[in-house]
């Protein structure tokens, strides 16, 4: 016992000395991590992690040095002073003063290239003070210029011409440029040579403005601390900005971009003020960022703009501006109000997986044939953010290749106006949305199936038999889920598959029980397209209307008055079939002009209206004539009407027969042949059948009538059913107020 208790008091005294080593192990570690953070603090990690280039300071003498004794760089003879610091501040005033008449005078006299690339500048920049100033009149430009030069300062000349047929903010300045005399306002500064500015800090203010730039400008990765003015510059040749950073306000009011412009991944740190630009040539702004108020209203894009992956934490400003080319804004991400009020699109709008959380204004925008918005992918949510245009035409504006992956975004869409009270808009998103729903049907119906299509039959679509064989082999082991699967098999090239993916589809093979539900279902989708728009079209459906009532209306007056020639003619007289096609021929323009002004594709709809409405009434009508006709009451007519009163009447329960009674024989009496507006009548008839709405209540006699006219009548009486049905579910989707049915589809 007493071994046992002295082991555990020699065990409990070594534990104790362990914890307290630990003790002072973990003390000492957190008094070194308290060291490393304070020396992090008061000395940042980018400091050490970025390493800094040596710097010399910039003397008179090594700038006369520099100036004397130019460097050939890419052809171009430069004034080389990288990783120089020159001050140019105040206080510093001999120098500044000394630096700029000494640059003046060798960049003004020989086009001299000037490198400040990795140069910190302190104090404020004055580059315009380092070109020489001309005037831009043709009779004044500097003799010292190269004939090229004063071609590029002509250049000049021509885009302040165009600018007086295109109204831009810098058109006053222009206007003074072209005089005939010298004023400080119509010179201009020109910086002959080429400008590098790689990785150069300016830590005080940059001007450059009203600078004529023959050459390029390289300022990838620069960083400006404080405000740049490039008011009214003018860029030659290309420039870059890529990777610079702006972390004050920078100015590029009424630019002129001659050649390309890159600002891929520019930081904007403040405002930014692009108003009045112009850029002549393809525009970079890929992955920049503006963290403020962005400037671009009245800038004239003549090519390509390329804004993808960009960040707009504030607003975003393209108040008339002109777009001629594409505008790329794929991924771009608005977080604040983008303003499109009043802007031209000649070409498509790319809006590809781009995010807008608050609002889109394209009010007054104007888009032109080709031109529209493309949105596959938009991240936009309807209870949070808004699509603003002019009602009845932004929402035609939107294009979307499919619908699989897009449904979200259409529903999105027809909220946000439906918000807005914009029905029509409302309704033309729907419309795309079924478009594409019946092109994907189509697809389902017509397309090969790689899950049950036969090696023969995959062959025969375009696959060689290897690969034909290598899909009959995956498909074994488990089904395609979709066609980019098909990618997965080492035998399928990208450019097979591009080439075929169209007419291809994925899915569970079809029973014929499917296949039919399917092809019923793309036929009446296609009839409701056709021929109301889907019911979004009130006027496509009066005009589908106003054809089928004049066409049944010549019918049944055909069929009444055109009894037969001989023994005994039983025609009409010459006025009356005067006027039966006179106004036939009106009603049928009318009805086309509505047709041909409100359907997406006319023709297809005239196709599918006469369809329906011709081959089984010419059927019967040809079948009447054939047999002819040998019945009682022959001389009188085949209509009646009621002859208690005469009104208009909503006429929804009314059968096209008068019962088999004797009183309903004795109150409809046959109609009038011989009074001049008789031929109104069939009119009114077929207005009955189809509308169920009519000034008389007109309907066939219940003896002696040929079953064939009395087929004819009940088939465009059963043609009216489907007809005022689809006039109320479309009354109900296009009137606010109407929308009843809205929620019944």
């Amino acid at each position: 016992m007493h071994k046992l208790f002295f082991k555990r008091r020699g065990t409990q005294r070594l534990n104790a000395k362990v914890r307290r080593v630990f003790s002072l192990g973990t003390s000492a570690l957190s008094l070194a991590f308290l060291c490393v953070l304070s020396i992090l603090l008061f000395f940042p990690l980018p400091t050490w992690a970025t390493p800094q280039p040596e710097r010399t300071p910039l003397t008179l003498e090594l700038l006369q040095e520099r100036l004397h004794t130019p460097t050939l760089h890419e052809g171009n003879l430069t004034v080389d002073l990288q990783k120089m610091v020159i001050d140019l501040r105040p206080e510093n005033i001999s120098f500044r003063d000394a630096f700029y008449q000494l640059l003046r005078k060798e960049l003004g006299a020989k086009p001299l290239a000037l490198d400040l690339s990795y140069a910190l500048i302190l104090g404020d920049f004055v580059g315009s003070d380092l070109g020489l100033r001309t005037p831009l009149y043709a009779n004044a430009i500097a003799p010292i210029f190269t004939t090229s030069e004063q071609e590029e300062l002509e250049r000049l000349r021509f885009i302040c011409l165009e600018s007086l047929s295109i109204p831009l903010p810098n058109s006053k300045d222009c206007r003074s440029l072209l005089g005939t005399e010298s004023t400080t306002s119509s010179e201009i500064s020109v910086f002959r040579g080429v400008l590098t500015l790689v990785q150069t800090r300016f830590n005080g203010e940059v001007k450059f403005s009203h600078t004529f730039f023959l050459q390029s400008v390289d300022a990838q990765n620069a960083t400006f601390v404080q405000a740049t003015n490039w008011n009214e510059t003018r860029f030659a040749r290309p420039v870059s900005f890529a990777s610079a950073n702006f972390r004050q306000p920078n100015n590029f009011h009424g630019s002129i971009f001659f050649d390309k412009a890159n600002f891929k991944q520019a930081q904007f740190q403040e405002t930014t003020n692009f108003q009045g630009s112009f850029f002549e040539k393809s525009v970079n702004f890929n992955q920049a960022y503006f963290k403020q108020l962005a400037k671009f209203n009245s800038v004239q894009w003549q090519e390509n703009t390329d804004f993808s992956d960009v960040r707009f934490a504030n607003q975003a400003q393209f108040t008339k501006s002109n777009f001629n080319q594409l505008l790329l804004l794929k991924e771009t991400t608005f977080e604040q109000a983008v303003i499109f009020r009043e802007v031209q699109f000649n070409q498509s709008v790319n809006l590809q997986n781009a995010s807008i959380i608050n609002q889109a204004d394209f009010s007054d925008a104007r888009f032109a044939k080709e031109a529209c918005l493309n949105v596959p992918g938009l991240t936009f949510n309807s209870n949070q953010a808004k699509i603003l245009g002019n009602p009845g035409e932004i929402g035609k504006m939107f294009c979307i290749p499919t619908l699989q992956g897009n449904q979200s975004i259409l529903r999105n869409l027809g909220q946000n106006f439906r918000q807005q009270q914009q029905v029509a808009d409302a309704n033309d998103v729907e419309y795309t949305k079924q478009r594409l729903r019946l092109i994907e049907l189509s697809r389902s119906l017509t397309a090969t199936n790689i899950n049950s299509a036969t090696v023969a039959s995959l062959i025969n679509l375009g696959f060689s038999p290897t690969q034909s064989e290598a899909i009959a082999q995956r498909r074994l082991v488990k089904l395609f889920r979709n066609s980019s699967e098909l990618l997965t098999l080492a035998d399928i090239d990208l450019e097979k598959y591009t080439q075929l993916s169209d007419r291809l589809t994925v899915g569970e093979p079809f029973s014929i029980v499917t296949w039919l539900l399917q092809a019923w279902s793309w036929l009446a989708l296609s009839v409701l397209l056709l021929l109301s728009g889907y019911g979004t079209n009130f006027w496509l459906v009066f005009g589908v209307g106003g054809v089928a009532i004049a066409y049944f209306g010549l019918l049944f007056w055909l069929v009444d008055r055109c009894r037969r020639v001989r023994p005994l003619p039983i025609l009409p007289t010459y006025y009356e079939t005067i006027s039966i096609l006179i106004s036939f021929t009106v009603l049928e323009l009318l009805s086309l002009l509505a047709i041909f002004r409100n359907a997406q594709q006319p023709w297809l709809t005239l196709g599918c209206l006469l369809i329906i409405i011709v081959p089984v009434p010419v059927a019967l009508l040809i079948r009447l004539y054939q047999q002819g006709r040998y019945h009682n009451l022959m001389d009188i007519s085949y209509f009646t009407e009621d002859g208690t009163f005469r009104q208009l009447r909503l006429l929804i329960g009314r059968l096209p027969v008068i019962p088999r009674n004797q009183t309903f024989r004795e109150r409809y009496m046959p109609l009038q042949s011989d009074r001049h507006w008789n031929w109104l009548n069939y009119y009114d008839f077929s207005l009955n059948n189809l509308v169920k709405l009519g000034f008389n209540d007109i309907r066939l006699r219940d003896e002696h009538l040929p079953g064939l006219i009395s087929a004819l009548a009940w088939y465009q009486w059963s043609l009216g059913l489907i007809y005022i049905t689809l006039v109320l579910w479309t009354l109900s989707r296009t009137i606010p107020g109407l929308n009843l049915l809205i929620y019944l589809k």
